[in-house]
């Protein structure tokens, strides 16, 4: 589950993390009196209006503004809130700021500039252990650094038993040229940091920039944070943090179905019992010249009901020009699979599209059965590649 750069910030101030004041404006009327009180609480009269979305890129579509007056901030708050941004994580009409942060700027006034460093927790699938990736130049993309100045990424792995070690902490503060009390404080903020990733059962918590300001202090500035959906039962506040509003509405509405669903780009629309499966119909669906429109997996206790629901879902996604039913049936009786199908299609009304269904397991020539005979416009198939070729013909 993503969470809001506000919603990550106030998880790590429970850690003890640095993290750049800020107060949450929902309201233009709001922003004056917020950076009122950030100056209050700072003593710095220079802020960051930044637009809450779950999108990184937004400071060069517009969705994070520098102010050096509260004038400006009010200004910037109007100008963002209510806004579209675009940026290349959004879909193309963009999305909806619905709310934003007004934070201290870490620009000092007369001071030197700060130093930005990229900063990141995440977990490395080869050694499946959670490692550290960061590097000294911050506030560019990772995979551009990555690209021009491979030798300025780091990495630390974390042994999941002896959990992150000092010696460790000090290499990233060498790594990351620290020396005097910003290297000290580098050493306090590192296990913190890995803490709050831990407890909170987070799968990725980024940091860029991670500032290292004029007075050596270092502090969270932007924060992008995920948690493992499914630990979330052990943590109900979190949950709660939910935004569906950030969300895809038709991601949403599967969810509600209890059907595994992520949209994809393709014209191919999928409907499977498994997530090997559904991967392995995609591959073949791909390798047959089409391309997949979405992954469902509508689990393996999917009943009339449920099957419906996902081809009403599937249907929702105008780009899909076939859809193709992948069902093994072990768990479940490929006859009732079947019937459900010719149910649903009585219950969903004309579908101007072809379906193609591969039913097999138990009872899956019964269900070719009721499929052939149904008199609705759906092709069965016995052979995966069979039904690809279908599809394909179809496109």
């Amino acid at each position: 589950m993503n969470l809001h750069e506000y919603q990550g910030k106030d998880l790590l101030r429970q850690f003890d993390v640095p993290v750049a004041e800020s107060i949450l404006v929902e309201d233009v009327r709001q922003a004056v009196p917020a950076a009122e009180e950030v100056l209050e609480r700072t003593g710095i009269n220079i802020w960051a209006v930044k637009a809450q979305v779950h999108a990184g890129g937004r400071g060069k579509a517009g969705g994070v503004k520098i102010a050096k007056s509260i004038e400006e901030v009010e200004s910037y708050a109007s100008d963002i809130l209510g806004m579209r941004l675009v940026t290349p994580q959004t879909p193309a009409e963009g999305k909806l700021v619905r709310k934003i942060l007004v934070e201290q700027g870490i620009y000092y006034p007369g001071e030197s500039e700060p130093e930005e460093y990229y900063f990141s927790i995440l977990l490395n699938r080869k050694t499946s252990r959670n490692m550290i990736l960061y590097s000294p130049m911050g506030g560019m993309n990772i995979e551009e650094v990555a690209e021009k100045s491979p030798d300025q990424i780091f990495t630390e792995e974390i042994d999941p038993l002896m959990g992150i070690q000092p010696f460790q902490c000090r290499r990233i503060a060498f790594n990351l040229k620290l020396d005097g009390e910003a290297f000290r404080n580098m050493l306090s903020f590192v296990p913190k940091l890995v803490r709050a990733y831990l407890e909170c059962d987070a799968s990725l918590i980024e940091i860029n920039p991670l500032f290292k300001t004029s007075d050596n202090k270092i502090i969270v500035v932007d924060t992008k944070m995920t948690v493992d959906n499914n630990a979330l039962f052990r943590h109900p506040d979190i949950a709660g943090m939910r935004d569906i509003l950030e969300e895809d509405p038709i991601e949403v509405e599967a969810d509600k179905h209890g059907l595994n669903y992520i949209k994809l780009d393709g014209n191919v629309g999928c409907m499977v019992n498994g997530a090997g499966l559904a991967m392995a119909t995609m591959d073949i669906i791909k390798l047959s010249g089409g391309r997949p429109a979405n992954f469902l997996d509508v689990g393996g206790s999917a009943n009339a009901k449920r099957v419906e629901e996902a081809f009403r879902i599937i249907l929702r996604d105008a780009n899909v020009k076939v859809i193709l039913v992948n069902i093994f049936g072990g768990i479940v009786r490929c006859d009732r699979v079947a019937q459900g199908i010719v149910d649903a299609f009585k219950s969903i009304g004309k579908i101007d599209i072809p379906i193609i269904v591969r039913l097999q397991g138990t009872n899956a020539e019964q269900a070719k059965e009721i499929i052939d005979s149904s008199g609705l416009r759906v092709r069965s198939a016995i052979l995966l590649e069979e039904a690809a070729r279908l599809v394909t013909r179809e496109i």
